[in-house]
């Protein structure tokens, strides 16, 4: 397993984190998946088997059965393993029930320790944006949980560019703790964060932990132009995320994954994780496994290489199209674009290349 550090913080973590969003299977998130406390004991002893040190979690993964169950499944472990937890959306049907406000968060952090029984929590995520509650105020009540030493570390998750940047310039300006890490959708099925959040990432120092980089099986090898996927996808029992935009290039894409998968013997899966956590930017990638053999497959990516070419194919086949301001960028400042900048324009670049040789 190879470590990396998290933004611009001291902290190092496994470049595959496992996240517990499939433990419990109530509430919202029952679709997600079921796994009870013994299945969840035997993933985690899996991933600690194969160097794995942060785990992720949330007070919203099956109404808070989720952290309970992570935490019973950690207890007793060593000291050097991280949990990570997050904190906004609703949690009871009281007015102060949702969102980023100290009232919140401070009580929904205090019930995370409760459930994960733990004392502390090593990075705690604000969980998605809150337009209605001043960054002042969420990030003076992380700050308040910091020194309280109830939480070591904070970030972002689900926040725009603009956001993102607001958070860390109010954090900065007002001396309070400093988000360290985003956590974020990104994938081969929707590489959106490459106009702005993993730019922003290399530019700013800031980690980057990907929240379902299979885009929720999506990836999986499971669905392909003129195949039925599987009866206990999450798909076919109604999860809708992430949201696709053209079917037709999804099975593109997985076309390629396949044919890729193919030449090295390994699943489709394995092949879009491997992209994925050596993208520029990226920290780690957070998994989701519903079964123990999906979780030793995944893992494995760790150990698989895709050459220049395989990389390049992928690239392609999940190009993205270039919205203003990035087109004129791409067209007239291109000789003067940093390392950040280049995450996009990169792939692009490429991406035109292979179009005026294929002429």
């Amino acid at each position: 397993m190879q470590y990396r550090q998290l933004g611009r913080s001291g902290l190092r973590i496994s470049a595959l984190n496992f996240g517990s969003v499939t433990f419990g299977g109530q509430g919202a998130f029952a679709k997600t998946g079921d796994i009870d406390a013994t299945e969840a004991k035997r993933m985690v002893d899996i991933c600690l088997d194969h160097g794995v040190n942060m785990f992720d979690t949330a007070d919203a993964y099956s109404e808070g059965l989720a952290e309970q169950i992570l935490g019973e499944a950690l207890k007793d472990r060593s000291q050097e393993i991280l949990v990570t937890s997050k904190a906004r959306f609703r949690v009871n049907d009281g007015p102060n029930g949702e969102g980023l406000s100290r009232y919140h968060l401070i009580e929904a952090c205090e019930a995370s320790l409760r459930r994960l029984k733990r004392d502390h929590i090593d990075l705690y995520y604000l969980h998605e944006w809150d337009g209605l509650t001043p960054l002042e105020e969420s990030l003076g009540a992380l700050e308040t949980l910091r020194q309280q030493g109830k939480i070591r570390y904070a970030g972002i998750s689900n926040f725009s560019g603009w956001q993102a940047m607001k958070a860390l310039s109010v954090a900065e300006r007002d001396r309070l703790i400093v988000p360290i890490s985003q956590q974020i959708y990104y994938s081969l099925e929707a590489r959106d964060a490459e106009y702005e959040l993993l730019p922003l990432a290399v530019d700013q120092g800031l980690g980057v932990q990907v929240w379902s980089p299979l885009a929720c099986g999506l990836l999986s090898g499971k669905y392909r132009r003129g195949v039925t996927p599987p009866e206990d996808s999450r798909r076919i029992e109604g999860w809708d995320e992430p949201h696709v935009r053209n079917i037709e290039k999804l099975y593109d894409t997985v076309e390629v994954l396949a044919q890729i998968a193919e030449a090295h013997n390994v699943s489709a899966a394995r092949v879009a994780l491997a992209w994925t956590m050596h993208r520029p930017g990226v920290t780690s990638l957070v998994l989701g496994a519903r079964k123990e053999q999906q979780l030793l497959d995944n893992l494995a990516a760790a150990d698989l290489q895709l050459s220049e070419d395989e990389v390049r194919r992928l690239e392609l086949s999940s190009a993205l199209e270039m919205p203003y301001p990035y087109w004129h960028q791409k067209s007239t400042a291109i000789s003067r674009m940093s390392d950040a900048e280049m995450v996009l324009y990169g792939p692009a670049l490429r991406h035109d290349k292979a179009l005026a040789e294929r002429k």
